[in-house]
């Protein structure tokens, strides 16, 4: 075989080795199917701002999509799915019903889908009000009896016509059976120096203390006031109070949650709002005829929320007790219903009263 057909053979050999391997490199760098204008729609899409709407009510909402860019979308409100339009194109309305919604802030979304595959998602808020324009009461003072001035009330609940406090500050939080002609402690327990103490309640046999930031619970025999057990849960504790089921408490913000009494767990969260929007700094809490009264931190007003869906009913204006009953002290915060004599009692953090009062409507 001469040298110029041995050369020959090489080359032809080397061109059908490359082809075999480089071709194969050349499809895996091909580019990807080229952008679809569907996943670039947002530029094309048009969706109503955020939502306000009252309980109970319906309103209206569109968004528009160039024709042939999308295959389907999705609307999804509270991670549920709520409609779906395939292949839609120009102006889509949509009736969104508030009924459904319980009161409160919701994300609702849009799932948009090209080819079947999720490119591009579009969300708003919803606000979800109260239809309810609450009814404003004053609260009357009727007597005055003495509170200790130490007292940093945090939770204030007669229990089989007993009446038991519970009180802040670290190193100072206590939980004690107060006599309420004198205002002095008939019993008491001092918590964990560590703990500030916030709201309590008792429920069958059991009081329930919860603290400000340290995320513990503590449970008390109701008769002894031996500590019997510790829970711990996630979040602030502000306020506490029982509907003879649950335990419901406050953090601070317009959330009340309801708790397992056993286990601390939450079963149901609502949403505080009234006609304008949502109430925080809900603290001391009291359930009352089947409805909460929460204070309001660095207020002198009560809330009366009804418990299935959070809606406020009155408010009641404490403005009268607050300037015979306060003293010196601090803000109001301290509510006690007694059942078997049917009378309220408020106080506040450090005061140098206990004030029994009635409600007019104003």
């Amino acid at each position: 075989m001469s040298k110029a057909r041995r050369i020959s053979i090489i080359v032809i050999l080397a061109l059908l080795l490359g082809a075999y391997f480089i071709i194969p490199l050349i499809d895996n760098f091909e580019p990807k199917e080229p952008i679809q204008e569907a996943e670039i729609v947002l530029a094309n899409f048009n969706f109503a701002d955020n939502v306000t709407l009252k309980h109970g009510t319906t309103k209206k909402l569109s968004f528009s999509v160039k024709k042939n860019t999308v295959s389907k979308i999705e609307l999804v409100i509270a991670d549920n799915l709520i409609q779906t339009w395939n292949s839609p194109s120009g102006k889509v309305e949509f009736e969104l019903n508030s009924i459904e919604l319980p009161l409160g802030a919701h994300e609702i979304k849009l799932n948009i889908f090209s080819k079947n595959k999720l490119v591009a998602e579009e969300s708003r808020l919803i606000r979800v009000l109260s239809d309810i324009k609450p009814q404003i009461f004053n609260a009357k003072v009727i007597s005055l009896t003495p509170h200790n001035t130490v007292n940093f009330t945090q939770g204030l609940e007669f229990y089989q016509n007993e009446l038991f406090e519970g009180t802040g500050q670290y190193g100072e939080s206590k939980v004690m059976k107060t006599e309420l002609s004198s205002g002095n402690a008939k019993k008491s327990v001092t918590i964990e120096a560590t703990c500030f103490g916030e709201g309590i309640t008792i429920l069958q046999d059991k009081v329930y203390e919860i603290t400000w930031k340290e995320q513990k619970c503590f449970i008390y025999n109701a008769n002894t006031l031996a500590l019997e057990k510790t829970i711990n849960y996630v979040g602030e504790g502000w306020g506490l109070c029982n509907d003879g089921k649950n335990i419901i408490m406050s953090d601070g913000s317009e959330r009340i949650y309801f708790r397992n009494p056993n286990t601390f767990e939450i079963t149901k969260t609502i949403e505080i709002y009234d006609n304008i929007g949502p109430k925080i700094n809900l603290n001391e809490l009291e359930f009352i005829d089947g409805k909460i009264y929460a204070n309001v931190w660095q207020e002198n007003y009560i809330l009366v929320i009804e418990p299935i869906l959070g809606k406020v009913e009155k408010v009641i204006d404490c403005s009268n007790v607050v300037s015979q009953a306060r003293g010196q002290g601090e803000v109001l915060n301290g509510i006690a219903y007694n059942k078997n004599t049917k009378k309220l009692y408020l106080t506040g953090k450090n005061w140098s009263k206990i004030a029994e009062v009635t409600l007019t409507k104003k």
